[in-house]
């Protein structure tokens, strides 16, 4: 596809050509198989503890949105995947360095041509974040989204670090929960739901 084609489809509202720059979900959950995987959340109070060379020990990290790292003592370096569903400025691109671009975002005029270009790019199916969204009553977080989606992979572990439900703010913003369009409560119930379930999803 080329650009000026990206840039149609996405004013146009068109989801198949777009879709079609993605690999699959069944590709992206291979890629998980048998891994350790650290899901960095964005809660404040993850700054006051000491995870980062925890979470950099896993077999594959992945951030969120601007993924912002006050020390590496609290969040550790690496991100190998990034999952945004917001736009993402050069200069964040070039801290975060991300080998990997999902997606989760149910407004593609974010999606910015590199990105979508990018390896290994994926797209979250909007069929799955709508169920999802039916679910909970609300629109859902980026992080449940990646959690609801992770627990259906077959990775071997998934460590959930800076997720507090919003109950220590967040590090990417100011703004109080109910100044966004989520419902926390609800998002905390599912994740224990899966939690206690699922035994190889922890929260730390």
């Amino acid at each position: 596809m080329t650009r000026l084609g990206f840039l149609m489809a996405r004013l146009m509202r068109q989801e198949a050509p777009l879709a079609a720059l993605s690999v699959s979900q069944a590709e992206l959950s291979g890629d998980l198989a048998g891994k350790s995987v650290a899901l960095v959340g964005n809660a404040r109070a993850l700054a006051e503890g000491d995870a980062g060379a925890e979470i950099d020990g896993h077999d594959v990290v992945i951030r969120i949105n601007r993924a912002p790292m006050p020390s590496v003592r609290s969040h550790g370096t690496r991100t190998d995947w990034l999952a945004l569903a917001t736009s993402l400025s050069a200069a964040d691109r070039a801290r975060i360095k991300p080998g990997r671009i999902l997606w989760m975002g149910h407004k593609r005029k974010r999606l910015d041509w590199q990105s979508a270009q990018s390896d290994g790019f994926y797209l979250h199916p909007l069929d799955d974040y709508e169920a999802l969204k039916t679910r909970l009553g609300a629109q859902p977080t980026t992080g449940v989204m990646l959690i609801d989606m992770l627990a259906r992979s077959n990775l071997a572990r998934l460590d959930l670090y800076g997720f507090d439900f919003f109950a220590s703010l967040s590090l990417s913003g100011s703004r109080s929960a109910d100044k966004v369009p989520h419902d926390f409560a609800a998002e905390a119930a599912l994740v224990g739901t899966l939690i206690a379930q699922d035994s190889r999803i922890i929260r730390n």
